[in-house]
């Protein structure tokens, strides 16, 4: 389960959010600014909170008062950015593996080989070439498929479709969605689409401004969504 409690404060806004996931997708939704991308980096370790805790299926990873904050490379996370971070000298292979540990032998704990990885997110053929030769919605199952070869036991996913035309987000939202099945770890996802969030979410984290204003642990039907948002 992930246990959250996060406060870190910017000029002109703080970011103070408290929550539990035990599995399935948790989406943050909100609009630009109310803090959805400082969260998941407070979460992975990319920034640091300035009070709370964070921990992970019982492992501490922050905690302002026992002066715990393990670095991001020992938290076991997962972290899908919204423009890829691909590297452009590696091939699909190779961005797969990157980070795995022992140059890229399954570990303890591993669920797949890279081949399957590929396979399942229908990029197997492409393992040889390059990001540059490949389109939008290809890159983005490179970016998961490097996300999940790390072994994680949560998944971050920020506005993962946003740079995708219409067609690769449809796919690639119903493949994301069965990915959470197979791999049974929680998914957390950033978004302030609407129709993102009813396609994904089994649960939604409202936020306004640095603030939680509700959360749902059903989507609901749509006129109910309305009434809720």
């Amino acid at each position: 389960m992930l246990d959250a409690a996060i406060r870190k404060t910017f000029p002109g806004i703080t970011v103070e959010v408290e929550f539990t996931l035990d599995n399935g997708i948790l989406v943050l939704f909100g609009p630009s600014g109310s803090g959805k991308t400082t969260i998941l980096n407070c979460i992975s370790g990319l920034q640091k909170p300035d009070k709370g805790h964070v921990s992970l299926g019982g492992k501490q990873f922050f905690s302002s008062e026992q002066a715990v904050n393990i670095p991001v490379r020992k938290r076991r996370i997962g972290y899908v950015f919204q423009e890829y971070a691909l590297f452009p000298h590696l091939t699909v292979m190779e961005n797969a593996l990157y980070g795995m540990q022992g140059g890229g032998r399954k570990g303890k704990g591993c669920r797949m080989e890279v081949p399957d990885v590929l396979e399942m997110l229908k990029i197997g053929h492409l393992q040889n070439r390059y990001p540059a030769n490949l389109s939008g919605g290809e890159k983005q199952r490179v970016a998961l498929a490097r996300a999940l070869m790390v072994e994680p036991e949560l998944l971050l996913l920020d506005e993962p479709f946003s740079a995708l035309d219409h067609a690769n987000r449809m796919d690639l939202r119903l493949e994301l969605k069965q990915l959470q099945r197979t791999w049974s770890i929680p998914f957390l996802l950033v978004t302030h689409s609407r129709e993102e969030m009813k396609v994904l979410a089994d649960e939604v984290l409202f936020l306004e401004r640095g603030k939680r204003s509700g959360r749902l642990q059903a989507i609901p039907d749509p006129i109910e969504l309305e009434k809720a948002v």
